[in-house]
């Protein structure tokens, strides 16, 4: 097999050639590359936005074996009679396999207006300026883009148009932890309200008043990047629809990634993307196993507020009523800024929210992804006695601080020892936050609380 072209350089682009090389592929592959410079870590982008990180410790390594990456390649069309791929600089690129990872962009706030800035690449995500910075939009996106900058130093007000915060993800005590975690870092939350216009250094709101805004940051979400499949007559409904082969209506052309769309749910997360990535190259080397996604667990990065969404908690009522057979589990304290509710079945969980309890949001997500029946002491799991995830430096060294790369805390520790003394040289080291970026708080204050150690000539 020969001839595979990928257009895109994302986070799923990059895995497939990692993946293919992985699994013996020595034919060539050439990578369609629409921006100027080397893959990095999208997921990341708000790390860069708030400072935390540098722009070029986002960057992915070069793609190994015979991948070539071709950069500022703006792909504009598919010629699927001639099996060709073309360019805006009107060249012309040959496949025998095709495949489209080409992402999604932010939506419109439904607006235009040059003063507006949307996060969708590493040119978007520089530190704004200093001033007033007005997020346009609060689901779990855009009340992570306010704590972060909040945490920056800026002054922020998040606008949503729904009647509270992350409306479509949250119930409504979670939601309300949300707020109170947002609040108490300064951000000022304008609800039931949008924005309708940005000018002159200022938000307009529908009800025509007007905020100081030196930054206005639209995060409405994202839409599968879809354009060049649907001009070349492949299905699309919200994404690029695939099958269990992750081939769309055409068998010499794949899908895969944010773009993608297989049973009917278009891809959502970076971990959804690693693992097409990786069954896709298990498919274009040999395998007849198909692709099964495996289960859902959102892991939103909200500076201050350890969350997760597992199941059905990303569903358009996250409040309904429990199914006849479901077992429902909460505990909330609004005043400690903690709630977390299950929905189990025949003691394994069926869907869930956990805010504010760190050690169990890890528990319950790994419960869930492997759908283990949950302890009996349900309390237990809830406050955490029963957990094992590092939220603060207080863990054994043996504690994961970084689940998508099996990152202890231990090994952080090593790393900072042998001079890796800030978080961008800890990534490098260990590779810790390099995944879906949810660490990057914990790895941070780790990171301080080593510093502080040293400066106190003890050892952590």
């Amino acid at each position: 097999m020969s001839g595979i072209v990928v257009v895109g350089h994302g986070p799923a682009a990059h895995r497939l050639c990692a993946s293919l090389h992985r699994l013996g592929h020595r034919g060539p592959v050439t990578v369609m590359a629409a921006e100027p410079h080397a893959a990095y870590n999208r997921a990341l982008l708000l790390s860069v936005l708030d400072g935390t990180l540098p722009g070029r410790a986002l960057e992915l390594a070069a793609p190994p074996g015979n991948a070539r990456v071709r950069r500022a390649a703006v792909v504009t069309g598919i010629d699927r009679a001639r099996r060709e791929v073309r360019t805006a600089d009107g060249t012309g690129h040959g496949y025998e396999v095709l495949v489209l990872a080409t992402g999604a962009r932010p939506r419109s706030p439904g607006f235009d207006s040059p003063a507006v800035r949307r996060l969708g690449t590493l040119a978007d995500a520089e530190p704004p300026p200093e001033g007033p910075v007005v997020i346009a939009g609060g689901g779990l996106r855009g009340a992570g883009a306010a704590a972060a900058l909040s945490g920056a130093g800026h002054e922020v007000t998040l606008v949503h148009s729904g009647p509270r915060l992350a409306h479509r993800d949250l119930d409504g005590p979670a939601s309300a932890v949300l707020a109170r975690t947002l609040e108490e870092a300064g951000v000022a939350l304008e609800l039931g309200r949008r924005v309708a216009g940005a000018e002159h250094g200022k938000a307009v709101l529908d009800d025509g008043r007007l905020l100081a805004a030196a930054t206005v940051l639209a995060c409405a979400g994202s839409v599968p990047e879809t354009a060049v499949a649907r001009a070349a007559g492949l299905e699309v409904r919200r994404g690029i629809v695939v099958d269990d082969r992750l081939r769309t209506g055409d068998p010499r052309i794949h899908a895969i990634g944010d773009c993608a769309e297989h049973a009917g749910a278009a891809g959502d997360s970076l971990t959804s993307a690693w693992e097409q990535a990786d069954a896709l190259a298990s498919i274009l080397t040999g395998s007849d196993r198909p692709y099964r996604p495996t289960r859902r667990v959102l892991r939103p990065g909200i500076r201050g507020l350890e969350l997760t969404v597992v199941g059905q908690g990303g569903e358009p009522a996250p409040d309904r009523e429990p199914a006849p057979g479901e077992e429902t589990v909460s505990l909330s304290d609004p005043g400690g800024g903690r709630h977390a509710r299950l929905r189990l079945r025949d003691g394994r969980i069926r869907s869930g929210i956990v805010a504010g309890f760190p050690q169990a949001v890890a528990a319950v997500g790994r419960l869930y992804a492997r759908d283990l029946p949950v302890p009996s002491d349900r309390l237990a799991l809830l406050i955490g006695s029963a957990g094992g995830y590092a939220a603060s430096g207080a863990l054994p060294d043996t504690a994961v601080v970084c689940q998508c790369n099996n990152v202890t805390r231990g090994a952080l520790r090593q790393a900072w020892d042998g001079g890796a003394r800030a978080l961008p040289a800890l990534a490098a080291a260990t590779r810790a936050t390099t995944g879906c970026g949810t660490c990057v708080p914990a790895v941070g204050r780790l990171c301080a609380e080593l510093a502080r150690s040293a400066e106190g000539g003890h050892r952590p």
